[in-house]
């Protein structure tokens, strides 16, 4: 059914499995197995046939576009847009539109898909009941949304196509394509306009809009090669159309006015207008051509009349068109680009439109070695750096306190009977932690994971000694001249490199072992008691008997309590700080970011394959975090460095104040030592968490170590399957030249080199070799005997294919004597004779 606008035609396209490409893409280029993405795989190939099979102009079509271009435009991210999948789309508008397009491209298929849904878009507008208000209103947004979807194509997606994009989404079509859709989107809003009464004035601005967009879709479409001329003519009669329309509104605004000249002046106006438009008649449709004719009749009547109003009783003057006023423009249409397309990540999610993100969980392997690089360099500046900067900061306390005999003196003095509340405290955490079964569990677990790893490491080892084992008795069974590959250490020198370098670590390992084994053997003994009863402690540390404090001591006892808690709550603050910078380091997840930063260097540098080294500004600006961390460890030392100094002036003081005093000596011994253990436990607790980490660690080393070890072997072993394949082929000392009699043949064998066939022939078949002049040098070649033949010409028979055997000799001549006349019916080559001649050379073959 013809009608007075147009419409975008769908694009069509082959169906493809997107979901096979993307497979194999994963499988080379990801360290995870394309498995993991079975349902995503399945679900990308359902979204892409509902989008491709939207063909009718229908509302549900609009989810099926946009959530498979949604999800194309994630994938993007993930993969590079030559993916490896020809996608196939025929055109839609132009002269070619049988002629398909491929292009190993993911925007190619995504500035295809939104196309067609922009087409879907005008569709529905042409399908919208336009005789109803509502149904004016619903083909407008239709028109716009659907001229915002062409923008969005011209502005976002082919730019980024890094391909010469096809002629008809080029800038002139799209662009033109966009002001077609805005001035039909215009133009139903003059509809609405009309029907609901509109002021002349306000349907004249609205008119003079929608002729220029009109105007300016045709003259985009004349430096389209797509656009058809029917398009063309169609755009140019509706631009002149609206025109006139515009200016017939005016010339009725102006008869209202009582300005009867300028009536008369804009109603010739827009006569000559319809005349324009009129001129491509024979282009036009039916229904453009009777709104054409309904309008040049209904201005032709005004214009009788307001010329004999005029002419008759106003007499105004009809001003010239140049002194006409320029019309107003009302824009009313805008280029809507629906939320779904703009931003299509809106709606993807768990609970999103669109579904959750497809393979959400790829990751490129690079990926993965980069997160692994980040780290372990953010672990080792968290805990080299900075933990265990601190803890060495903590331990310098523990050693001043030991030495200062603090704060076993101070206690002893202060509580002469029963137990300082400190050490109670430290009784009852050691209790608490069953700290005896901890440290032996934690040792036998240790003891565990070294074992593994040596038992692994082993395994590695033992094959290459194996290995070379074997290397060695080939090189002894065929001589160096003949095994003639690399040794096993040279052939595989990362490998003995690691060995050498695992072993060091294991040996480092367990010397850090033994010596963690003697610090809990020193103070084994003292956490027994401290994890007994208070009664068992009480009995363990001697009492003293009260003795006066006179007030010199009294002010030096507290001087000194004073800075021994100043250095304890230094010591609390730091151990909660360390905690703090575990836990941040803990909650420091880069996936998302780093995946980030891999999609943006992959749309940056398209030709560049990611690697590691790509990403180190990112880790730079990532680590930046621990700065303040980092500092602190510097202002850590100075504060207790100050500390320190204090404690060690005030002791200095105590025991000068009370020189002389032995009555607490016992008792301070006995807290001290019992103080001292405490601590000795935490650093062994400490020591056992590093060693757990370190073997851990260790493992992932050694595994890939004996995984290394088990290829490099399996290849060895190839590699002499077919060494010994080649060595076990008779040498070439073993051929002769000499004929030797073979008394029970009839003929001489040929030494065929391209046969195919095993064994000597039978010897019945007639093989005889005839042989052609070949200039080489043969001053070194010692002639063979030939065999003569009693026939005064010879021809070739062809040769058929067969097997020389090395115990038969090479031997010459023609055939026996009654075949020569035979074959010489079938054709001979100039120069063939049954004897061999010198000078002739001689040709295997």
């Amino acid at each position: 059914m013809a009608s007075n606008i147009l419409f975008l035609p769908f694009r069509k396209t082959n169906s493809l499995a997107l979901s096979t490409a993307i497979k194999q893409y994963i499988s080379s280029k990801y360290d995870q197995h394309p498995d993991m993405f079975k349902q995503d795989l399945e679900v990308i190939d359902a979204l892409r046939r509902d989008a491709v099979h939207v063909r009718e102009p229908h509302i549900s079509g609009i989810k099926k576009l946009t959530a498979y271009a949604g999800q194309l435009s994630w994938i993007g991210g993930k993969f590079p847009i030559d993916i490896g999948v020809d996608f196939t789309w025929y055109p839609a508008l132009g002269y070619n539109t049988e002629r398909p397009i491929s292009q190993n491209n993911l925007k190619f298929e995504l500035a295809n898909v939104l196309y067609n849904l922009a087409a879907l878009y005008s569709q529905l507008a042409m399908t919208s009941n336009r005789g109803t208000t509502e149904g004016l209103r619903a083909a407008c947004n239709y028109f716009c949304l659907s001229a915002g979807v062409i923008s969005h194509i011209k502005n976002a997606v082919i730019p980024e196509l890094r391909s010469t994009p096809p002629e008809d989404m080029d800038d002139s079509t799209l662009e033109s394509l966009s002001q077609l859709l805005l001035a039909q989107a215009q133009e139903c809003f003059w509809q609405k306009a009309v029907m609901d009464g509109y002021k002349d004035a306000s349907i004249a601005k609205l008119a003079a809009k929608v002729s220029d967009f009109y105007g300016a879709a045709g003259d985009w479409g004349v430096k389209s090669e797509a656009i058809s001329s029917e398009w063309i003519h169609h755009t140019t009669a509706k631009h002149h159309h609206f025109a006139a329309a515009a200016q017939y509104r005016q010339a009725c605004d102006c008869l209202e006015k009582r300005k009867y000249g300028e009536e008369v002046a804009r109603l010739r106006d827009s006569i000559s207008c319809v005349n324009e438009a009129l001129k491509e008649a024979k282009y036009l449709n039916k229904t453009v051509m009777s709104d054409l004719n309904g309008l040049r009749n209904k201005v032709t009547e005004d214009l009788k009349r307001a010329e004999k109003d005029n002419d008759l009783i106003y007499l105004s003057p009809v001003p010239p068109k140049s002194e006409l006023k320029i019309l107003e423009r009302a824009n009313m249409a805008i280029a809507k680009v629906p939320k779904e397309v703009s931003a299509p990540s809106e709606f993807i999610g768990d609970k999103g439109e669109f579904g959750p993100p497809l393979f959400a969980k790829l990751v490129p392997f690079a990926v993965h070695v980069a997160a692994s690089i980040y780290e372990e360099r953010r672990d080792r500046l968290v805990n080299t750096n900075i933990i265990d900067e601190l803890e060495i900061l903590t331990t310098k306390i523990h050693d001043t306190l030991s030495s200062l005999n603090l704060p076993g003196s101070l206690q002893a003095l202060e509580k002469p009977l029963g137990l300082p509340p400190s050490l109670t405290s430290h009784a009852e955490e050691i209790r608490q932690a069953d700290a005896l079964s901890r440290l032996q569990r934690s040792f036998s677990d240790t003891n565990k994971l070294k074992a593994s790893d040596d038992a692994i490491f082993n395994e590695g080892r033992e094959l290459l000694q194996a290995e070379a084992a074997e290397n060695d008795r080939f090189l002894k069974k065929y001589g160096t001249d003949r095994w003639t590959r690399l040794d096993s250490k040279s052939a595989a020198a990362k490998l003995y490199a690691q060995v050498t370098e695992i072993d060091g670590y294991l040996k480092s390992a367990g010397n850090s072992d033994q010596l963690v084994v003697s610090k809990f053997r020193e103070c084994e003994d003292m956490l027994r008691i401290l994890s007994s009863t208070d009664r068992d402690i009480g009995n363990f540390v001697p009492s003293s008997r009260r003795v006066a404090i006179p007030p010199k001591l009294e002010g030096e006892v507290s001087r000194l309590r004073n800075s021994l808690n100043e250095v304890s709550r230094l010591e609390s603050r730091r151990r909660r700080k360390i905690e703090a910078l575990r836990e941040k380091a803990k909650k420091d997840d880069i996936n998302n970011s780093i995946l980030a930063e891999a999609a943006r260097l992959e749309r940056e540098y398209p030709s560049q394959t990611v690697v590691p080294a790509h990403f180190e500004d990112f880790f730079e600006q990532r680590l930046q975090k621990y700065d303040v961390d980092l500092a602190g460890v510097k202002s850590e030392s100075d504060e207790q460095d100050r500390l320190t100094s204090q404690l060690e002036a005030a002791n200095t003081s105590f025991v000068a104040a009370r020189k002389g005093d032995t009555s607490s000596r016992e008792r301070e011994q006995a807290l001290q030592k019992l103080e001292n253990a405490y601590f000795k436990y935490k650093e062994i607790v400490s020591n056992l968490e590093v060693g757990r980490k370190f073997y851990n660690d260790l493992a992932k080393i050694v595994a890939r170590f004996r995984d290394g070890c088990k290829t490099f072997v399996y290849e060895r072993r190839e590699e002499v399957l077919r060494m010994e394949n080649d060595l076990s082929l008779p040498p070439l000392s073993n051929l002769t030249l000499s004929p030797q009699p073979q008394p029970q043949l009839q003929q001489p064998r040929t030494y065929n080199t391209r046969s195919s066939s095993h064994g000597p022939p039978p010897p019945s078949q007639n093989l005889p070799q005839a042989y052609q002049p070949t200039m080489i040098n043969n001053e070194n070649i010692p002639a063979p005997i030939p065999q003569r033949a009693n026939v005064s010409s010879m021809t070739t028979p062809p040769i058929t294919p067969q097997t020389w055997n090395p115990e038969l000799g090479i031997k010459f001549g023609g055939p026996p004597p009654g075949q020569g006349q035979e074959q010489d019916q079938a054709g001979q080559r100039p120069g063939g004779g049954g004897t061999w001649d010198l000078n002739r050379g001689f040709k295997f073959g």
